[in-house]
């Protein structure tokens, strides 16, 4: 069998997302998305009423965002977040839009082919808050190789 990783990042966005002050980050979410999307690695991304998943609430805060995907190892999400200029262009700017979280994503390994639901990334995000990184949620700093893989490097996060 083999193994994807899944990823679920969450922001607080600092006023309601329909105010004005957000739209230069709305307004760059396609452009962002489909680089994604044409990354190397990316397998799937949750997507709502449009192409991203703005209108889906995962928590009872309506200004919390949800971001999730799947991409078929850590090398190659870290590639797109820390090393594609223009996610890191939006990551740089982020304190504009979002306010400051202490735990804001989570990475856990699915079987190739499994589609994570956003209650199981929710849940991940729960355990990483509750026990700290382990193999079934765990971070960039801390990450944990696919089951019956090797040893894996941490990718340090270098636009906190």
């Amino acid at each position: 069998m083999g193994w994807h990783l899944a990823e679920l990042n969450i922001a607080r966005f600092r006023s309601p997302i329909e105010d004005p002050v957000n739209a230069e980050f709305v307004g760059a979410l396609d452009r962002v998305n489909a680089l994604a999307d044409a990354s190397d690695g990316f397998v799937w991304r949750l997507t709502g009423e449009g192409n991203d998943a703005l209108a889906i609430k995962a928590f009872d805060d309506p200004n919390i965002a949800i971001n999730m995907s799947v991409w078929r190892d850590l090398d190659s999400l870290a590639a797109f977040t820390y090393r594609d200029p223009a996610h890191l262009e939006i990551m740089r700017r982020r304190k504009e839009w979002f306010e400051r979280m202490e735990l804001y994503v989570v990475l856990w390994w699915v079987p190739a082919g499994h589609i994570p639901s956003v209650s199981e990334a929710v849940d991940r995000l729960e355990r990483l808050r509750h026990s700290g990184p382990t193999a079934s949620a765990f971070t960039f700093r801390t990450p944990f190789p696919a089951p019956g893989s090797g040893e894996i490097e941490p990718v340090l996060d270098t636009c906190a």
